[in-house]
């Protein structure tokens, strides 16, 4: 039976659909591994690796808990025109996914966060960039994980965020070796949340361009070049399809006032309609990149809910 769980910060509960009344507490594990959770006390160690993906490099930063032997290992995967640090957080001098990393590290969990080809530091042009070819990425960052006597990759979560989801979930499926899966915000329905941001006239372009890049502007300023394989990638890539053959633990987490990735929590709703296993939906009162632009707060919440579901489905 699927359990459907939606919370509320700040505002308070947060109402789900027609049957929101049934699911308006959280399951007693995950209530009880967050509430146990409180100041992470481990040393935290960062150091850069490199791993290779089709003949080019991919750079990502390992987080280790200095004094825990072979701990359990979280792969973080950002989201469309990000890195691996992340959208910068106000008040502080790191990014979503560095503090995430952090935080999981002082709770006893290692983690990697990689810059897909592309992106970042990492090999490859942006403008070459493709679902399937981030997917790639990922996978190959599992076998490092799995090779890597640091970490015990037989305890194996994954975290995406936005298109770091949509990932996610196509790694998840693919590598029986992802132990449990978190999803922040993942995009559901390609076709529903690219084509908004990007202008159907530029989603068409692209289409039609022959492999030629195509110039593109998002609604925030940021401007740049994608090839045709990204916006056919819009239609032939199925992200619900893949958690359909992903069998093992799935959080999904998402917020109300999400204006990218949208109509929450439906889409957040989505990826739950076509798991078959355990799995919970969080909806918080929170927008896409988690209030980052006010504060940490937010993004320590997350954590803290991500380190609950792995400490308890692992």
């Amino acid at each position: 039976m699927r359990r459907h769980i939606c919370l509320g910060f700040g505002l308070g509960l947060v109402l789900c659909g027609a049957a929101s009344a049934a699911w308006a507490q959280a399951s007693p594990t995950l209530t009880a591994a967050r509430d146990a959770l409180t100041a992470g006390g481990h040393p935290v160690t960062q150091e850069i690796v490199t791993l290779t993906v089709d003949g080019q490099a991919v750079i990502g930063t390992l987080a280790l808990p200095g004094d825990v032997e072979r701990p359990p290992v979280a792969l973080l995967l950002h989201g469309f025109t990000g890195s691996r640090d992340e959208l910068p957080i106000a008040n502080t001098d790191e990014g979503v996914f560095s503090r995430t990393a952090r935080r999981l590290a002082e709770h006893g969990v290692a983690s990697l966060r990689i810059d897909f080809r592309g992106s970042g530091e990492s090999d490859g042009a942006w403008e070459d960039t493709t679902f399937t070819g981030q997917t790639r990425d990922a996978l190959a960052a599992i076998d490092w994980l799995a090779g890597d006597a640091r970490v015990d990759g037989e305890r194996l979560a994954v975290i995406g965020w936005s298109q770091g989801g949509l990932v996610a979930a196509g790694a998840a499926a693919a590598d029986p070796r992802v132990d449990t899966l978190v999803l922040w915000a993942p995009v559901a329905h390609p076709l529903a949340t690219y084509p908004p941001l990007m202008g159907a006239d530029t989603v068409a372009a692209g289409l039609a361009s022959g492999g030629a890049p195509v110039h593109v502007a998002l609604p925030w300023g940021a401007e740049f070049d994608m090839r045709t394989p990204f916006f056919e990638e819009l239609y032939l890539v199925t992200p619900l399809a893949s958690i359909a053959h992903y069998p093992g633990p799935l959080l999904v987490i998402v917020g109300t006032r999400d204006t990218i990735v949208q109509p929450q929590p439906l889409e957040g709703r989505s990826y739950l309609a076509n798991h078959d296993g355990p799995e919970e939906l969080l909806v918080l009162d929170t927008d896409h990149v988690w209030d980052a632009f006010g504060g940490p707060d937010m993004v320590d919440e997350m954590a803290l809910w991500s380190l609950a579901w792995i400490g308890s489905t692992l």
